[in-house]
């Protein structure tokens, strides 16, 4: 007990993953920082020892029959740990939000506001009876829009999307979504025996007559006699309307080449029987304070909460009662009003405030995803817990952070620990207690390299976070003379989200940084629009991402009045966060390539020879080599019922996803299963003599992925490291100019000498003459940059402005007032730690 009495957490013997038996003693009611390189078992101790083991005990005291009811972590390996209170994991969110998750759902102010609706909304006069809350929502049945399904995007067909050139005549093919071959000339003779004209250029037909061939639901059935045929023999032909026929293959078609076909006629657009809002027609008829639920999602933060003060501060409501006339100025009105003011103002103090309740997650920058997280856990007031966050400064702008900081001091000195896994120096440097896990990653890292008061980690050689947090670390800045432009990249009058009429000139064969305070509209600047408008007129080879889901796309369309500058561009890679695999069975080693040559490498041994295995023998995802019990998985599911169910090793393979008979063939005296367990650096080293492997693993390396395993699925992958893979797999192609590349953000859960690395590989890209641009925060990135592009002043519709273009230094020489990023890159160019 001597713990709980001194006030530290004391880890013992904690061995998950790579931690190699570590003990480790951490202070309670103190902002702690994890630091470390990548992959050095800092989110291991944190996460995966004392969060779980938090978790695990706190289930203990749930009642065995509810114990069934929710999803259960594992239990670590670890000795012992004492003096832990009760846990809250704050952790970075794997894979794509769904275009149905908004700000509203996913700080749950939603749930909030449909009960305010349904309870103490007005109703219309004649409103026979009060709706449910399910009503207010377009994600349920009750509520949908019977027409978008809730989406309030609904596709349909024009006459412009139908007939793209007036001037053609049907017979010249003028409805060009109608189908080509035999079935095109049935319907064109279908359409001269219905008696319209089909050699009269498509404008001069009668507005009627186009309407009627292109949207009546209308099959009329009548008798061609084919003129085209050497022996004409009648027939009945049916006429379908363009619209009826593109419907009819995209719902009814089994060939996926036929919808595919039939898609681009289709256009995307608000729904016009709810208006976008995705809601029934009675739940939009309910009011309070004068607006519908949709005006309220459609407000921003700010002046949504100002809209509901007056509600939430009557002094004397009146009781409330079940039928639809109990509305405003009620019990029920002031006490979920007040609740949702405070919360609304939880994230206005976080800088949110320009954010509306129904803007889709997708389209939100990772900083503000991040602060919505975080406002989740600060209303909840609890005491004496440690709140455990994994990286909660990654995608912010130094300026955002400073918030940030205020928010960990907050909960500390409510009573709270708060343990931070950390690559931010400016947070790391703010902590009272740094636990630097290393020194290097994967099997070099694991032992605790100092655990003590921030200002002491200075003093220890052997941390690689030291010099980072002194200044004294090489910076990986720029060397030599800044790049001179060879040509400029004009876009004029760019529309989409926060970007309205915007013109924007990118510098072509230098690395430019495009920053901004997160909401600013840098990814979607960098992301969208330019992606989009030179993907359209150059080849793109954007790497692929993994499966594809069932994710509906950003319906925002992109307008950019000019463009100029093409010429110079002949290649377009954009380099995103989104997951490389949305299943364990999508892999580093599958995604890159380089499984290819390991499993070509297997069967050219004498042994895999004399048994006639062909490279398929080495793939867990089919049948033949793989272990039949799990199908290649390596684990199954083990229930335990009353206790934490878990994944187990397959009791067949052990967990090495493959047969016996598979296993029997080594490589160097390895197998197969051996080569997926190593991380890159082992394997970079034990298959350097295996080409098309060795070259993927080099450049996996250089951008600071070496501590990965080979056969790490794909769902474990920060978006970070899922950007580095890609841009892995785009190196290890021939060099080659000319080309465009787009990063939104790549140092995402990178250590700083982690970023050097990277650093690195960018600057080779530039230097075989092809133009980067990346969206950054990170100020060691924008320092090394030749060219700086800062949007702004704020974010939402405070934002969407250009403030500040020019080099580095340039932009740091500017005013505060100008440019909110110029005094942090200025401090990070003098060498100066920011003021705290």
């Amino acid at each position: 007990m001597s713990s709980v009495r001194d006030g530290f957490v004391r880890v013992r013997g904690a061995s998950e993953n790579n931690l190699r038996g570590i003990d480790v003693d951490c202070p309670r009611d103190a902002v702690v920082a994890f630091t470390g390189v990548s992959g050095s078992g800092k989110s291991s101790l944190a996460f995966g020892t004392i969060y779980a083991e938090a978790q695990r005990r706190y289930l203990e005291s749930v009642a065995p029959y509810a114990r069934r009811l929710i999803q259960q972590g594992h239990t670590p390996h670890v000795g012992s740990i004492t003096g832990l209170p009760p846990a809250v994991a704050l952790q970075q969110r794997r894979g794509t939000p769904s275009v149905r998750s908004t700000v509203g759902t996913l700080t749950t102010l939603s749930n909030s506001l449909r009960m305010l609706y349904s309870r103490a909304g007005t109703y219309p006069a004649g409103a026979t009876g009060r709706l449910e809350s399910d009503a207010f929502s377009p994600n349920t049945a009750a509520g949908a829009c019977p027409r978008c399904h809730g989406l309030g995007i609904a596709r349909d067909v024009t006459e412009k999307s139908l007939v793209p050139d007036e001037s053609l005549t049907i017979r010249e093919g003028a409805i060009a979504a109608w189908p080509g071959a035999w079935q095109g000339k049935n319907l064109r003779d279908v359409v001269s025996e219905l008696g319209h004209d089909i050699d009269v250029p498509w404008r001069e037909l009668p507005e009627e007559a186009r309407a009627w061939l292109l949207f009546t639901e209308e099959q009329p059935i009548v008798e061609v006699t084919p003129q085209r045929d050497r022996v004409a023999k009648p027939y009945k032909g049916r006429f379908w309307s363009a619209k009826s026929y593109v419907l009819h293959t995209l719902h009814d078609s089994k060939s996926q080449q036929m919808r595919d076909r039939v898609l681009p006629f289709l256009e995307s657009g608000p729904c016009g029987m709810c208006g976008g809002s995705g809601l029934r027609p009675e739940a939009l008829a309910v009011t309070f304070g004068g607006l519908s639920i949709a005006d309220a999602n459609a407000l921003p933060l700010g002046e949504l909460a100002a809209r509901l003060e007056p509600a939430a501060s009557v002094q004397h409501p009146a009781a409330a009662h079940r039928s639809s006339t109990s509305g405003e100025g009620t019990e029920v009105s002031v006490t979920i009003s007040r609740d949702l003011v405070q919360r609304l103002g939880v994230l206005v103090d976080l800088g949110l405030g320009y954010l509306s309740l129904n803007r889709a997650t997708p389209t939100l920058s990772p900083g503000e995803m991040q602060r919505l997280r975080i406002a989740t856990q600060l209303r909840s007031g609890l005491f004496g817990v440690v709140y455990v966050l994994d990286e909660p400064s990654a995608g912010l702008h130094p300026a955002d952070v400073e918030p940030l900081l205020g928010v960990l001091e907050a909960l500390k000195d409510a009573g709270n620990t708060v343990f931070v896994v950390e690559h931010n120096m400016d947070v790391v440097r703010r902590s009272d207690w740094i636990v630097d896990v290393g020194p290097l990653a994967g099997e070099g890292g694991g032992t605790i390299i100092y655990s003590g008061p921030a200002d002491g980690l200075a003093a220890v050689r052997d941390s690689l976070t030291a010099p980072f947090l002194s200044g004294t670390a090489p910076s990986g800045d720029r060397q030599g003379e800044v790049r001179t432009p060879t040509a400029w990249l004009r876009l004029e009058g760019i529309h989409r989200h926060n970007l309205q009429g915007l013109d924007a000139e990118i510098p072509v064969g230098v690395l430019t940084a495009v920053t901004g305070v997160s909401g600013s509209g840098k990814s979607t600047l960098v992301s969208k629009v330019l992606a989009e408008a030179v993907g359209s007129h150059v080849r793109d080879d954007t790497p692929a991402d993994g499966e594809p889901g069932d994710d509906l796309p950003d319906s925002a369309a992109t307008t950019v009045g000019r463009i100029s500058g093409l010429e110079c561009i002949d290649r377009l890679v954009s380099v995103d966060q989104k997951p490389i695999g949305r299943t364990p069975r999508s892999n580093l080693a599958t995604y890159t390539g380089l499984f290819d040559a390991v499993r070509k490498a297997f069967a050219a041994t004498p042994a895999a020879r004399a048994e006639g295995y062909g490279a398929g023998r080495f793939s867990f995802n089919v049948q033949g080599g793989r272990c039949e019990t799990c199908q290649g998985e390596g684990f199954v599911s083990v229930e335990l019922l009353f206790l934490p169910g878990s994944y187990g090793p397959c009791p067949t393979c052990h967990g090495s996803r493959y047969n016996e008979e598979t296993l029997s063939v080594r490589f160097n005296g390895r197998t197969i299963a051996d080569v997926l367990g190593m991380t890159v650096d082992d394997a970079a080293g034990f298959l350097g003599d295996v080409p098309g492997a060795a070259r993927s693993l080099a450049t996996l390396r250089e951008v600071g992925l070496g501590y990965l395993r080979l056969g790490q699925p794909a769902t474990e992958l920060s978006g970070g490291e899922a950007q580095r893979i890609k841009l892995a797999t785009e190196l290890q192609r021939a060099r080659r100019g000319s080309t465009l590349y787009l990063l939104d953000e790549p140092t995402t859960g990178l250590h700083p000498a982690d970023v050097v690395l990277l650093l690195a590989q960018l600057r080779k890209l530039v230097e075989t003459g092809n133009t980067v641009v990346v969206v950054e925060h990170t100020m060691a990135v924008v320092a090394a940059a030749d060219w700086v592009v800062d949007l702004g002043p704020g974010g939402g519709s405070a934002g969407g402005c250009i403030v500040a273009t020019g080099t580095p230094q340039q932009v740091a020489a500017l005013a505060s007032g100008t440019s909110v990023t110029a005094p942090y890159l200025a401090d990070y160019l003098d060498g100066r730690p920011p003021a705290a």
